[in-house]
């Protein structure tokens, strides 16, 4: 495993991450604490340091699973990254809570569920620049810093070229940002990496693999069950994405060379970017996710 910096936190995040919202049950599988174990305890004996996890895959259920698995292991050896801003009613639906004092319940609540007295990194997930630009907002997660129940906060900016909250980070003591950035959607390297690069923001790279289309293991024509997120996705949209992958997988990625790491190293190339957060249904994709490290040269 490789660690970079992670902006102006100046936390060494391993490059590749564990991204955890399939915990919540909307990626075509339930999970039990029994899976959840296994994948973290696959991620740490790779060298996998950082979780990225969020108060709405499921209702802090995949907090719920990894603080179990905290309970039980080193707090010290992982950086838990979580989100607030929605609020989980069932499978696909979640409603917005941006609120200054609702954001501090949905805190005690990660806390609870993440089963630690801190978070390493608390994110702004996915709002709009109205609820974003809300001076009370930042002031109360400020002192939640202080008190010590976070250590650091970031922004998931919902669009990929969200200019605006990107370039607001320092003022709002925003030191991350995670950003849609895989082969398929480079519209970060526009305005956002930029960006982030002269304020020294730590990027992390969500959805590396494309919803899984970058993996290699589907085809145009792929049918995703109704428990599966990306049965709402446009099926023309994703007959193209996949079209796509299989002229980047003839012209682009070496022989012998697996599709799937090959994308996640492909983002980390970009200067910019600090860690991806793959997601992973199993030990073996979790192993797969971190072997892309080895293509990935030292900073």
């Amino acid at each position: 495993m490789k660690y970079r910096r992670l902006g102006k936190t100046e936390l060494n995040v391993s490059v590749i991450g564990l991204g955890t919202w399939q915990f919540g049950g909307e990626w075509g599988q339930q999970f039990g604490q029994h899976e959840v174990d296994a994948i973290l305890d696959k991620g740490q004996e790779l060298g996998i340091n950082l979780i990225d996890t969020a108060e709405c895959y499921g209702d802090h259920l995949s907090e719920s699973f990894i603080g179990n698995y905290i309970s039980r292991r080193k707090r010290e050896d992982w950086i838990i990254a979580t989100k607030f801003g929605h609020h989980f009613h069932e499978r696909f639906t979640r409603t917005d809570v941006f609120g200054a004092k609702e954001v501090i319940q949905q805190l005690d609540a990660s806390l609870k569920a993440l089963n630690t007295e801190y978070i390493d990194l608390y994110q702004f997930h996915s709002g709009p620049d109205a609820v974003f630009d809300n001076d009370e907002l930042w002031s109360t997660l400020d002192k939640q810093i202080a008190a010590g129940k976070i250590r650091h906060l970031g922004t998931s900016i919902g669009s990929n070229d969200n200019l605006h909250q990107t370039d607001a980070s320092t003022e709002v003591n925003s030191q991350v940002i995670q950003v849609v950035y895989n082969r398929l959607d480079r519209v970060p390297d526009n305005r956002v990496f930029p960006s982030c690069e002269r304020q020294d923001l730590g990027v992390l790279a969500r959805v590396p693999l494309a919803s899984g289309y970058l993996s290699g293991k589907y085809k145009p024509g792929a049918h995703f069950d109704n428990t599966d997120v990306r049965h709402r996705h446009d099926p023309e949209s994703t007959r193209l994405k996949l079209q796509e992958v299989e002229k980047i997988k003839r012209d682009e990625v070496p022989e012998g060379v697996n599709m799937a790491q090959w994308a996640l190293a492909w983002c980390l190339r970009h200067p910019a970017v600090s860690a991806v957060i793959p997601g992973c249904k199993n030990p073996a994709q979790v192993e797969s996710n971190a072997s892309a490290a080895e293509l990935v040269a030292e900073r």
